[in-house]
């Protein structure tokens, strides 16, 4: 038989297990994982001594476009993303104008078919004006799911009230996604600090109880309504241990650096680089992160990629702007995290394919399996590196994880049967388009 593309050699993590097969590609999809020896492909890939993971998913994004250019934009950072191994990235909507309507939808999808090198799924903005229009919304090709900011972060969308979060929750059906910090514990805790005071402050002010008793609200309303709700960059012990009561309404999302990065010596080393929303907190919730990666409590590993001006990130706090850098970077990070022990690469690739697949309904993404959609992370387990902001390509060109040096590195990304990556060299034209997602 003759194939497009096959895939030789390589060790495969299927969702039964791992074992090394020859994997055939058709017509952007995988039409056989028992490949023979006499089959031919247009193209053949050599995959011994690597890993051959389903294509990984990174659904917590900003690629701020339209926005700032001199920061990132769709092209910069799929290219990031393809770097980094990452084949499909979910782009959040606090862009310059908000992603709310479908004009802005539809502008987002044209620019997405020219200039994507990944695939690419779009967050929609809640609203108070646009609650009526969500059901309709939502069901648009492309869209992932309704976020909602419930506390304040970069740009200006926020529901913050029980009564405006019940009405999004009762517009539709499909998952809608929460930042989830207390918008009325920020604002009355916000004037006991001041400029000049140390980044770390960042975690006093932004607390515990801050992250917790949003969460609690939400789950109260998610119960209420019946409808599913996924908590986001879920950084507190309490909020894990709280969730999982309400596993029949809510999954939930740890973030990358919550699981890499501990206060307060990450403030003490990186300053304003260590400043996102919620914030880095201490080992007690390092280790609690790490204990519901473990236990399957936590559905989704992300980067929440959030790229600011490293002029601006210098600013002493609170004026420097949330956010980090981190779609190039997850990979190896984690990567790194399975040879360190931390978690196995069957679970690696439930939190990054097979999570945000379930979780957001990527029905032909997130596993290795015929029919599915020829996404593939190919990566060296034994390779070392050192991350680099020269290595970093959105053009705000910083990284926190600047001189870390990681084992286990991306060595090609292949997108619907198309090399978009091949030793750390992005290939070809952009062929990124809208993910699918279930109605």
């Amino acid at each position: 038989m003759h194939y497009d593309l096959i895939i030789r050699g390589g060790k495969c993590v299927f969702p039964w297990g791992e074992s090394e097969a020859d994997i055939g590609v058709h017509n952007g999809r995988i039409a056989s994982l028992s490949v023979s020896h006499q089959d031919e492909a247009d193209q053949i890939i050599d995959a011994k001594g690597l890993h051959v993971l389903p294509g990984l998913i990174d659904s917590h994004v900003h690629l701020r476009d339209p926005g700032n250019a001199a920061v990132e934009t769709l092209e910069t950072g799929t290219r990031a993303a393809a770097l980094g191994g990452v084949t499909t990235v979910f782009d959040m909507p606090n862009t310059s104008p908000s992603v709310t309507d479908k004009k802005m939808l539809d502008w987002k999808r044209e620019h997405i078919s020219q200039v994507a090198h990944v695939d690419v799924g779009m967050y929609i903005g809640a609203t108070r004006e646009n609650t009526p229009d969500l059901a309709m919304l939502e069901q648009q090709p492309g869209v992932c799911a309704i976020k909602v900011f419930a506390g304040s972060s970069t740009g200006d969308l926020m529901i913050e009230d029980d009564a405006g979060i019940e009405a999004v929750m009762r517009s539709g059906h499909r998952r809608v996604c929460f930042h989830s910090e207390d918008e009325y514990r920020l604002q009355e805790r916000k004037s006991m600090f001041h400029e000049g005071q140390p980044y770390e402050m960042h975690s006093v002010w932004r607390d515990v109880e801050c992250a917790f008793l949003g969460t609690r609200r939400i789950m109260a309303i998610a119960r209420k309504t019946g409808r599913p709700a996924h908590i986001l960059h879920t950084s507190t012990a309490e909020e894990l241990e709280y969730l999982a009561e309400y596993r029949d309404v809510s999954t939930v999302e740890v973030l990358v650096n919550h699981l890499t990065q501990v206060g307060p010596e990450c403030y003490e080393k990186l300053g304003g680089l260590a400043v996102m929303n919620p914030p880095l907190r201490d080992r007690y919730h390092y280790e609690a992160s790490w204990k519901a990666v473990q236990d399957g409590r936590v559905d989704v590993v992300s980067s929440d990629h959030a790229p600011h001006p490293l002029e601006a990130k210098k600013r002493p706090w609170p004026t420097c702007p949330a956010g980090l850098t981190g779609v190039q970077t997850i990979v190896p990070v984690m990567l790194d995290h399975v040879n360190a022990g931390r978690l196995s690469l069957a679970r690696l690739v439930d939190v990054m394919a097979a999570g945000p697949a379930r979780v957001y309904g990527l029905q032909t993404k997130g596993r290795l399996a015929v029919g599915f959609d020829a996404d593939f992370t190919l990566v060296d387990m034994k390779a070392q590196r050192e991350i680099t902001n020269d290595w970093i390509v959105s053009p705000a060109g910083w990284t926190p994880f600047d001189g870390t040096t990681v084992q286990g590195w991306p060595m090609a990304t292949i997108v619907r049967g198309t090399v978009v990556m091949k030793n750390n060299e992005v290939i070809g034209n952009a062929t990124g388009r809208f993910a699918k997602f279930a109605p």
